[in-house]
């Protein structure tokens, strides 16, 4: 802005004073010029005569002469004669000496403006002076006027390169103090802090490298969070079957400390698992091509390890549908995640003695997988999708649910809870095989809003 200011008003400076110069000497010129030519209408008058009385006729029928600016000098015929002047003098002797002298016209400066002196031949060989008044206004005529022009048109280009020069400022200023106000509140931790992608190129890229780092850096510490709930929450399947095994112990010093010590530990797992959850960015997990396993075979090993607590506890365990292999496009890590924390449900919150069983339906376009159990159930299934607040039951995170629905909708599957043929709970994981993912694009979509997140009871 200040330079725009100064570099305007030195250009305005520069044009307008010459400018306002010329204009000036141009209204002098014109008034000497007119008074030369109002002059030289008495040439005539003298070439033909020099007598007193012509003389003051042809001068006072002119509008100098009536006005009284008009005077006539003729020096006189002999040299001992007497000089013929008429009208009023204004110019000094030597001036009009000067002007015979030379023999051209000149301007002696007179009180109240100008003389303008202009010499005239006589037809006896010497040489009159004809002396013409140009008043001080009528020199500068017009120049006030220009004057002012000039000096709004300054004003005004001043003003307005003033304008542009703000507007242009704005349009580079602002992006950058948005850039550098959005930069500063990520800096505080404030990770939906974005920059609207406008002004100049280079501050556009530089908006739109800004945004997609604070994407980078939302999706890292969202990957961070994830990972650490997913690997804690599989950290309770050794701990359900520490906590059984610690239930057996019996009485005595050693067995409370440890089953105090397993319970610390779930409350700890359980605290690390609410506080990675609580942040509102999520992550899929990683499907597609070369992520795919053999569901029937994790099945199989998953329920190897289960079945040897369940015959601890006395439960009735039927397995189906895995005969065959049966790929779907889950990484092998997610499945068992899934299956450890739905069958890791049925251990923590049904009876011991309840039985359960796993069954794996292989369809063209998906393949299901039904965990039922022989528990008291559940009254509301959709309420316990829907709900995330994971002090719905005691000792659960209302994260084992989750996890299981976020590896089926990223096939493009969904996750429902109901009412199994042993009389508990049912729940039901559609795995769709044409690996599109859950953004409305393809596969089964869920029953249930897609943003309900943790489920209540398991």
């Amino acid at each position: 802005m200040k330079v725009s200011l100064a570099v305007t008003a030195m250009v305005v400076i520069a044009f307008a004073v010459p400018l306002g110069l010329v204009v000036k000497e141009m209204a002098r010129d014109r008034a000497f010029s007119n008074a030369e030519r109002r002059a030289a209408g008495l040439a005539p008058v003298l070439a033909i005569t020099t007598d007193r009385t012509e003389l003051e006729k042809a001068v006072a029928t002119t509008e100098d002469g009536a006005a009284g600016r008009l005077a006539v000098h003729v020096p006189p015929a002999a040299p001992d004669g007497r000089a013929l002047e008429i009208g009023t003098r204004r110019a000094g002797t030597e001036e009009l000496t000067a002007t015979r002298t030379l023999g051209r016209a000149s301007i002696a400066e007179v009180p109240g403006g100008y003389a303008l002196l202009q010499p005239t031949a006589l037809s006896s060989g010497k040489v009159a002076v004809v002396e013409l008044f140009v008043p001080e206004g009528e020199v500068t005529n017009g120049v006030a006027t220009a004057w002012l022009v000039l000096a709004g048109v300054g004003v005004a280009l001043i003003v307005g390169s003033l304008a542009v020069a703000d507007r242009l400022g704005v349009r580079m200023v602002r992006p950058a103090q948005r850039l550098a106000r959005a930069a500063h509140e990520l800096g505080e931790g404030r990770l939906g802090a974005r920059v609207t992608e406008e002004g100049p190129p280079e501050l556009k890229s530089a908006a739109v490298a800004f945004n997609s780092m604070a994407d980078q850096v939302v999706q890292l510490l969202a990957n961070e969070r994830e990972l650490a709930a997913d690997l804690s929450h599989r950290l309770r399947t050794p701990l359900t079957v520490l906590r059984l095994n610690a239930a057996s112990l019996g009485s005595g010093p050693a067995a409370d400390q440890t089953r105090a010590a397993v319970e610390q530990l779930e409350r700890e797992v359980d605290t690390i698992i609410r506080t990675a959850r609580e942040a509102k960015p999520r992550t899929t997990p990683r499907t597609g091509p070369g992520a795919g396993c053999d569901a029937a075979e994790v099945v199989r090993e998953r329920m190897e390890f289960w079945s040897a607590l369940a015959e601890d506890e006395g439960r009735l365990v039927r397995l189906a549908g895995v005969e065959r292999p049966v790929r779907i496009p889950v990484a092998r890590p997610e499945l068992v995640a899934a299956l450890d924390a739905l069958l890791g449900n049925v251990f923590r919150h049904t009876p011991e003695g309840t039985a359960f069983s796993v069954d794996v339906h292989n369809g063209d376009d998906a393949v299901i997988v039904l965990v039922s159990d022989a528990g008291p159930g559940i009254a509301d299934p959709d309420a316990a999708l829907a709900r995330g607040n994971s002090g719905t039951r005691a000792g659960s995170t209302g994260l084992g649910l989750d996890i299981v629905r976020r590896m089926a909708e990223t096939t493009g599957g969904d996750v429902r809870l109901g009412r199994s043929v042993l009389g508990g709970t049912e729940v039901r994981v559609w795995i769709g095989l044409g690996g599109h993912r859950a953004d409305g694009s393809g596969g089964r979509r869920s029953h249930r809003p897609a943003r309900r997140r943790k489920a209540g009871r398991r």
